[in-house]
């Protein structure tokens, strides 16, 4: 009998967006006769962990990623961070060859962990940012983070590469040299029909301290919706906790067979306008609102521009105020673009060295 290739699949915790897109590839490596190793850090990893409980789990070195406070400032957070992003990568480049041999990996998928890949095996790095937006810096940003795509053998973009498309000028690139495969929208979920439960699903991510800003601010928000909620805070902790306060019902976290049922029994969506959520919401084909976490400029862009075509409104932070909830029905809402995955191509990577 052959033996299984292990694949160390390594989601970067920033939020929970790296961590649930992989979920969809850990399964499909299952289902292809692959062993998934899960590599990762912080809410990333326990989220993974509660996901699949049978698989074996690296700890990695954390980023120590935070936002900051003012989203003005989230450039000069960053820069000010680098140090310890720099830091952090060293260690797991040196981490990375001790994990290969104690766990005999066979290949790598990396979700935006730049020091995660090696000269040994097979290498894929996961991003939908092959331009790195950051304001006027944007050409240095993204020129450094190509530089870095280019270390891996493939770079999977989980969007489609014709138009329409997701992610715009983040996922596409006029002239390149490095070698990169369209996925499709990644999504773990599955739009099923079911009863509308709920009049609004509020669903959280992302890091601190901007997800217990948002929370704060939309706790006091949803006191003056009409109808039934579901609010999800997105806090990952050991046990799962459901309160309700009238009209509303509060739950920490939820895992994906529940987030899915909670999706598809709510009308309309209220979020973040990360990626990853965006790939979701497309997937189950919703109506939604979308708040950018303030001074990220990916979701901004994301959330700019799936407005400006239409889709889904959007408002700032600190401009946000329930009733801006009635815009949703003057938009489309987001549409599936039911493109088949072929992992089976795609895993053919691993069989290669």
């Amino acid at each position: 009998m052959t033996k299984q290739k292990r694949i160390l699949i390594a989601p970067l915790n920033w939020g929970l967006g790296h961590a649930t897109r992989c979920i969809p590839i850990i399964r499909a490596l299952k289902e292809h006769q692959y062993t998934p190793v899960i590599a990762s850090d912080g809410v990333a990893l326990e989220l993974l962990k509660k996901e699949f409980p049978t698989l074996k789990t690296v700890q990695l070195p954390s980023y120590q990623i935070q936002y900051a406070v003012k989203g003005k400032n989230f450039k000069l957070k960053m820069i000010w961070d680098s140090p310890k992003i720099i830091k952090a990568v060293t260690e797991e480049k040196k981490q990375l060859n001790k994990i290969i041999d104690e766990y005999n990996i066979d290949g790598i998928i990396s979700d935006n962990r730049m020091g995660i890949y090696s000269s040994k095996v097979p290498s894929v790095f996961i991003t939908h940012q092959l331009n790195v937006l950051t304001g006027n810096t944007t050409w240095l940003s993204s020129r450094m983070h190509q530089q870095i795509i280019k270390k891996f053998d493939e770079c999977w973009v989980p969007d489609v590469e014709e138009k329409p498309n997701l992610t715009g000028k983040l996922g596409h690139l006029k002239n390149s040299t490095l070698n990169i495969k369209y996925l499709g929208p990644l999504s773990r979920l599955e739009k099923k029909e079911q009863k509308t439960v709920y009049d609004l699903m509020v669903i959280i991510s992302g890091p601190e301290p901007q997800r217990t800003m948002l929370e704060n601010l939309l706790t006091k928000e949803v006191d003056n919706f009409e109808g039934n909620v579901l609010f999800v805070k997105g806090k990952i902790e050991k046990e799962q906790t459901i309160e309700r306060q009238g009209h509303v019902t509060f739950f920490n976290f939820m895992n994906s067979a529940e987030l899915e049922a909670a999706f598809n029994q709510s009308r309309t969506v209220l979020s973040r306008s990360g990626y990853t959520t965006v790939m979701d919401l497309a997937k189950l084909e919703k109506k939604a609102f979308f708040i950018p976490t303030p001074g990220q400029y990916e979701q901004k862009y994301l959330a700019k521009r799936l407005d400006k075509h239409g889709i889904v409104p959007y408002a700032r932070q600190e401009e946000f105020r329930i009733e801006d909830l009635k815009k949703i029905d003057e938009y489309t809402g987001l549409t599936d673009f039911k493109t088949a995955i072929d992992y089976a191509g795609l895993f053919r990577l691993f069989e290669s060295k």
